[in-house]
């Protein structure tokens, strides 16, 4: 039997695994490959995906067993058996963890497509019976955090109270990488590099803004330009962040210089500068709280004559398709960005 079975079982499997499953022939089976009664064979095998994907991402098999809720020993095994089967290692043991091994490079990448695969069908089949559930994983960057996502997903969550969310925040780069490695489904970044792995869904204009308090001097214009605001303790954005790139791009063609007080990869920090220095701060208009609510500020759109602007990007990796939660959160979600630079 084992020198039959390969990691992808056989292709009959579907056709013949409801008559065997409760077989005399299946009982050896699930006595080898440690399948539970109550366990078919499809989620045994993406129960092992999961394992070798977590293995994979943590550079661990005990911390990865922790975050399973299993004994390492079981993970170590269920590997084992995997290696057994395809013939060649996936993990190189060190003295302080495992690593991928180029034939472990290359079964992640199938294992997590596979995974990604399987939570959208099952989601699919849930929505065909009604079952309003499933986790929507989003990847965004900082400026998204403060105040436009949480808005949008509790506004989703109204609509749709059993479906959670899980978003990582973090810069460009990584928000790509999140999405390429299936640890989010979509992602918001502002300004994105080309990268052929990824699908925009939608991209729209943003105009890059500078914030100030309410009781700031700066506060009653309805635009500025940038030689407004030196008079002023400034906050920017670090060149990890898409706005920087567009004010560099401007200042390049001119003779006005910058002289900041702050410089910074985090949208918190320099709001909370500009607020407590009497400062400006420099951010795209959907990344800040409005004036009116607490720790919100004013946006003044910058009115220099060849700022260019930036585009907004809801992207995803380009081979997938979405499970159904997260294709009606990201119709959703295009809607609010339209309605946002409208």
């Amino acid at each position: 039997m084992t020198g039959n079975l390969r990691w992808a079982w056989k292709r009959e499997h579907d056709k013949i695994y409801p008559a065997i499953q409760t077989s005399a022939i299946y009982s050896p089976l699930r006595c080898r490959y440690g399948i539970t009664q109550s366990e078919s064979l499809f989620m045994y095998n993406l129960r092992l995906l999961r394992y070798v994907d977590a293995v994979a991402r943590s550079g661990s098999i005990r911390k990865a067993a922790e975050q399973l809720n299993v004994v390492s020993s079981a993970v170590n095994r269920r590997i084992l058996d995997i290696e057994d089967e395809i013939g060649t290692a996936l993990f190189e043991r060190r003295p302080r963890g495992v690593r991928l091994t180029a034939a472990g490079e290359l079964f992640i990448a199938y294992a997590r497509k596979q995974i990604a695969d399987s939570e959208r069908m099952l989601s699919e089949i849930e929505d065909l019976q009604s079952v309003r559930r499933g986790e929507v994983r989003i990847a965004a960057i900082e400026g998204m955090a403060a105040e436009f996502l949480p808005r949008t997903i509790e506004a989703f969550q109204q609509r749709h109270p059993k479906i959670r969310f899980r978003v990582y925040i973090c810069g460009r780069g990584d928000i790509h990488t999140r999405l390429k490695e299936f640890e989010a489904d979509i992602g918001l970044v502002f300004n994105p590099p080309a990268d052929a792995e990824i699908r925009p869904l939608l991209e729209v204009e943003q105009r890059l803004c500078a914030f100030v308090a309410p009781d700031h001097p700066l506060a009653a214009r309805e635009s500025v330009r940038l030689s407004d605001c030196i008079a002023y303790p400034l906050a920017v954005p670090d060149t990890s962040l898409g706005g920087r790139a567009l004010l560099d791009e401007f200042l390049a063609r001119r003779s006005l210089r910058l002289e900041p007080a702050l410089e910074s990869n985090s949208f918190e920090m320099m709001r909370n500068f500009a607020i407590k220095s009497g400062g400006v701060c420099f951010q795209i208009q959907s990344g800040m709280p409005p004036a009116h609510l607490p720790g919100g500020m004013h946006a003044l759109p910058l009115s220099d004559r060849g700022l260019r602007r930036g585009r907004l990007t809801l992207c995803m990796e380009h081979s997938r398709s979405l499970p159904v939660a997260t294709a009606r959160f990201a119709e959703y979600l295009k809607q609010r960005l339209r309605e946002e630079t409208s």
